[in-house]
């Protein structure tokens, strides 16, 4: 079904060092059917981004600080475009870190994006919701960037409030939870804990 397809088509979750600490990485890709540089632009431009994202301000270069509209702000690391770019991701008084990489894959590009969060920050929520609260979120976002991709144009999945409503999105978003648990229990969690993580995330975003 069309919900299946349409987020990530790989999830993963490991947990290794970042800055010489401990951290839990989610792991996201997908292969769009438009070249490096076009999709690099749809990632990057402040033009193109609220068209399947959120709106953002700042300066969008190397060393600027971003804010994106209602949600996190922090500084991009690095920008070497159109393989690479790595941003922090500054939100409710923490901080994580957010890296994306593009590459062709004949006439098509791969994005493969990876949130890596500091262990011991949030606990309460992470034993909540796992992987999954971080997850399901992005994929709304593949999802939206498949859709400009596809269009040139396009409204942001979750500024739709009438497909949000829909049995489609539901569907889309549990779909979404469950195949992070999946991947979490593929890291070595317990199913019980996994599922149980993302059946209260998939009820967050479905609202039950």
């Amino acid at each position: 079904m069309l919900h299946k397809v349409i987020g990530a088509e790989v999830r993963g979750f490991i947990e290794r060092e970042h800055e010489g600490k401990p951290a839990r990485v989610v792991i996201a890709s997908r292969l769009y059917p438009t070249g490096a540089e076009d999709l690099w632009e749809a990632v990057t431009s402040a033009e193109r981004i609220p068209r399947w994202f959120t709106p953002v301000e700042g300066e969008l270069r190397l060393g600027g600080r971003y804010q994106l509209k209602g949600n996190a702000g922090g500084s991009i690391t690095r920008c070497e475009p159109p393989k690479a770019f790595d941003i922090t991701w500054e939100f409710g008084g923490g901080m994580s870190w957010v890296t994306v990489r593009l590459a062709e894959e004949g006439k098509d590009t791969r994005l493969t994006l990876e949130h890596i969060m500091p262990k011991g920050v949030m606990e309460d929520h992470w034993k909540k919701y796992g992987p999954a609260a971080v997850g399901v979120g992005w994929e709304l976002g593949f999802l939206g960037l498949g859709r400009h991709i596809e269009s040139g144009g396009g409204i942001p999945p979750e500024a739709d409030p009438a497909w949000m409503a829909s049995d489609e999105a539901k569907a889309f978003m549990r779909t979404s939870a469950e195949g992070w648990a999946a991947a979490h229990v593929a890291a070595g969690e317990a199913p019980e804990v996994a599922r149980g993580m993302a059946e209260r995330t998939a009820a967050f975003y479905t609202g039950g």
